[in-house]
């Protein structure tokens, strides 16, 4: 086959995302890459639910039927539960783990010479050999500084298939976030499994944080998911320079201490609630962000009450809700006292109803006064983008606006969760 075509359907995490876009360097000189069902289709898929094992089900057999001829290869943390026997795939012609990532040009060309079946365990590459320098989109782009993860979550089926804990180094990182502030990303996001975890020989989170601020070209610094462990005064502090976005993504999982134990989190509801004090006295402009599991074994309707009140408490900006899903292969899935399907339903609506009416007297609070909003595009003769705390804001502009400028904008309302405003530099 002269330069097949490879296409990439990718499900999960940012992680995943990255990953995506690192595997579209190392096969850009030898393949052709496409947008549509390409001659080879790389299926990066997710297992973090049992919704994520089904939505990459669903794709390859939308492949088959659209293309029965192209090559399926699935990669990824649901490739290395295959792997390990404790999931099953019928749809993929060549099944690599998260290993193989760094070396897809490999997997492609094994592919192609008619290799079938699971490729066997390989050991993970230094992540300072990763690159990602191109990727979609025009604002912001994903910078994967840790992989792995070295807890012992009850629940969590990723800590299985993605190896332990392993770092970018400082140095790597800061070269690979100037490569992408030179493609014209004008917003970063650090990135990881466990960025909690990030703890390279050569620093800190913290110390890459204050690195990155002084890359002249960087207009935005984010944090993606990081766990409430990873949440330092020095962190919080080198996030004291404005390019520097104050939105902490912080998951609390369960309001209940019980249920945490259970989880095995490692922490407790009051040291939850006491690092988003401290981000507060020292940023008070600071937003936050969770992801709570409801109906987890054992969550009586007292637990789920008690989750509850700590998302009213704490105001957040965003939520993701899941409804527990039993993985195999892990610590909880053996529990005996599993809670109903409908009640797991009932539970993520009514939480979600409660973050919305509290997402309400937040955004009512910035009605009246000018957020910096870094513009993203325009959609039905109205501008759009996010705040440096990550709000949703659409805005009218007298004049055309760059995409990547960043734009000073008085807030006159909120509409269906966004915030509604004009261009206040005429």
């Amino acid at each position: 086959m002269n330069r097949p075509s490879v296409s990439f359907v990718t499900f999960g995490c940012r992680v995943n995302q990255y990953d995506e876009w690192a595997m579209r360097r190392i096969l850009a000189e030898g393949y052709r890459l496409t947008e549509g069902i390409g001659d080879v289709v790389l299926l990066n898929a997710c297992t973090v639910t049992a919704l994520a094992d089904r939505k990459a089900r669903q794709a390859a057999r939308r492949i088959r039927r659209e293309r029965p001829d192209a090559l399926i290869v699935l990669v990824g943390c649901l490739a290395d539960a295959i792997a390990g026997g404790i999931a099953r795939f019928d749809d993929a012609d060549l099944i690599a783990g998260n290993a193989w990532k760094g070396r897809i040009d490999r997997v492609l060309a094994a592919a192609v010479l008619g290799r079938r079946g699971i490729l066997p365990r390989v050991g993970f590459e230094s992540l300072d050999r990763e690159r990602a320098i191109g990727q979609g989109g025009r604002i912001r782009a994903f910078l994967k500084v840790q992989d792995g993860c070295s807890r012992g979550c009850s629940y969590c089926r990723p800590r299985m298939v993605r190896g332990p804990s392993r770092c970018k180094s400082v140095r790597a990182a800061v070269e690979e976030a100037a490569g992408l502030l030179d493609s014209g990303y004008p917003e970063i996001v650090l990135t990881g499994i466990d960025l909690a975890g990030y703890r390279p020989e050569d620093g800190s989170l913290a110390d890459l944080v204050r690195s990155l601020l002084d890359l002249p070209k960087l207009r935005r610094l984010r944090l993606a998911s990081i766990n409430e462990d990873g949440i330092t005064r020095p962190l919080v502090e080198s996030f004291a320079d404005e390019r520097a976005c104050p939105h902490f993504h912080i998951p609390l999982q369960s309001g209940d201490d019980r249920i945490l134990r259970r989880m095995r989190r490692g922490y407790t509801t009051s040291i939850y609630l006491d690092r988003i004090r401290m981000v507060r006295d020292l940023l008070p402009e600071a937003s936050f962000g969770t992801d709570i599991i409801v109906g987890f074994p054992g969550e009586d309707e007292g637990a789920f009450r008690a989750t509850c009140r700590i998302v009213e408490e704490a105001g957040f900006s965003n939520l993701h809700v899941f409804r527990y899903s039993p993985r195999p292969g892990t610590e909880a899935a053996g529990f005996d006292d599993q809670v109903e399907g409908p009640v797991k339903r009932m539970r993520a609506e009514r939480i979600d109803r409660i973050w919305r009416e509290t997402l309400g007297t937040l955004l009512d609070s910035r009605v009246g006064s000018t957020q910096d909003v870094l513009v993203e595009g325009d959609r039905d003769g109205r501008w759009y983008g996010y705040t440096r705390d990550y709000l949703r804001v659409s805005f009218a502009a007298e004049r055309e606006l760059v995409v990547g400028e960043e734009r000073p904008v008085r807030i006159t309302g909120v509409e269906k969760g966004i915030l509604k405003g004009e261009d206040a530099k005429r």
